[in-house]
């Protein structure tokens, strides 16, 4: 079986994205600009633009044998990603999101799971698995999906580093995601789910929490402030890159891309995190999760 840099292993989306004039509060009304359909999810997305950096790339998921889950999987094929991890369900619905975003780019989100929530641990190939440097983890709304996530990641064998994008739903489990904190080697929340898992605004000192559970190092996400990397022995507060803003959806997904790259890679601490924010500002240039993401050549900019 093919080696893999990296395999993702979350939810597999069709996102449906209408530009609006503004997003609508309860019993107020917008006006639709634009529509635009695409394949999403936020492993899926990190994991296709790594695929684009050029790395060997897989996916452990479940679709439906609908339209939108034959869409999930063609798109796949197109970016290089291997699909030979994907359980696919003759029944039921894929997974699918209904997103509204503003002329500024700011957006909501109503996430549809389908069959997403009933992966199974039997449904997993674990030498698939185990084939990778790194196993990427994004969150799942189903506690089914959650516990085979949980009941994978306990059976890892020791080359497989283990990288966890946790998403608001996971930073909100508290003690329930301690058993993945505990083994993960790189872990890259926003500013906001870090302070929901670690009890602190102060991004330093969550990023301290999060060291002392074991992991052994953070990525904080900070929108148009960068990012903050550390590993215990150094720190890196990285200023972002100036663009004009579309849409942010899968800014975070694009940033987890680049900053998995960068270790894949083996760039230094502070080239990880240069190369992260490099990758979201690309991304957020473009409608969608996916339009705007770089190829390899693209990070000859960099230099």
């Amino acid at each position: 079986m093919t080696s893999f840099d990296a395999v993702g292993f979350g939810g597999l989306n069709v996102d449906k994205l209408f530009k609006v004039n503004r997003i609508a509060t309860a019993d107020g009304e917008s006006f639709v600009i634009d529509f635009k359909e695409a394949c999403g999810g936020s492993a899926a997305n990190t994991i296709v633009g790594l695929a684009r950096l050029g790395c060997e790339v897989g996916f452990i998921g479940k679709v439906a044998e609908d339209r939108e889950g034959k869409m999930l999987i063609e798109d796949f094929r197109r970016e290089g990603v291997d699909t030979n991890g994907i359980t696919k369900l003759r029944h039921g619905r894929s997974g699918t999101v209904m997103g509204f975003v503003e002329r500024k780019g700011e957006r909501a989100l109503y996430v549809d799971p389908g069959v997403n929530d009933t992966i199974e641990f039997s449904e997993i190939n674990k030498e698939y698995a185990s084939k990778a440097r790194f196993l990427h983890l994004t969150s799942f709304i189903g506690e089914k999906s959650v516990q085979t996530q949980k009941k994978l990641v306990k059976i890892l064998p020791e080359n497989v580093k283990l990288s966890l994008d946790p998403g608001e739903l996971y930073a909100r489990k508290g003690t329930a995601l301690e058993p993945i904190i505990k083994k993960t080697f790189v872990f890259m929340p926003n500013a906001k789910e870090l302070e929901l898992l670690t009890g602190t605004g102060d991004y330093g000192k969550g990023a301290e929490v999060l060291l002392k559970k074991g992991v052994k190092i953070v990525a904080v996400k900070l929108g148009n402030e960068g990012c903050y990397v550390t590993d215990g022995r150094e720190s890196h507060l990285i200023e972002t890159f100036e663009v004009k803003v579309v849409d942010t959806t899968g800014a975070g997904d694009a940033f987890c891309a680049g900053f998995l790259y960068g270790l894949i890679s083996d760039k230094s601490l502070y080239e990880c995190g240069r190369i992260g924010n490099f990758v979201a500002s690309r991304c957020i240039t473009k409608m969608g999760a996916r339009p705007g993401l770089p190829q390899i050549e693209d990070l000859e900019l960099l230099r």
